[in-house]
């Protein structure tokens, strides 16, 4: 496995970690509790796509796997732009913004990785 491969390994894995880490911390309402269980789900998501990517058995089925790690990665995103507006400490909060910041560089990379890998999956044919 090469080298990148393994640092995204990582990457994704503490992403879901740290996501779930920060769910713990937030207020205790139907509002947050809705927004914890979507933000867990799709940033767990991430990284196990990701790591069930790597034994893809064609390159077909790993467009396919890599398109559904970058919708997790989108859908993260997006739950922490709603935390971002609602938290009232999130802007000060140097975790938070840790956090935020890894899911936009996250989006990028997967949607980056879909695209070359379909391109790759059309000179195939």
């Amino acid at each position: 496995m090469n080298p990148k491969t393994e640092e995204l390994l990582e990457r994704t894995f503490n992403f879901g970690v740290n996501c779930l880490k920060l769910i713990e911390t937030l207020p205790i309402t139907k509002s947050y509790s809705i927004i914890a269980f979507q933000l867990a789900k799709a940033s767990t998501s991430v990284g196990a796509n990701y790591e069930e990517a790597q034994a893809a058995e064609s390159t077909k089925d790993f467009v396919h796997k890599i398109g559904l790690v970058s919708k997790e990665a989108r859908e993260s995103n997006y739950w922490l732009r709603v935390l971002n507006e609602i938290l009232e400490t999130s802007s000060s909060d140097e975790k938070f913004q840790k956090i935020f910041s890894e899911s936009l560089e996250l989006k990028k990379i997967f949607a980056a990785i879909k695209l070359s890998a379909q391109n790759k999956l059309k000179k195939e044919k």
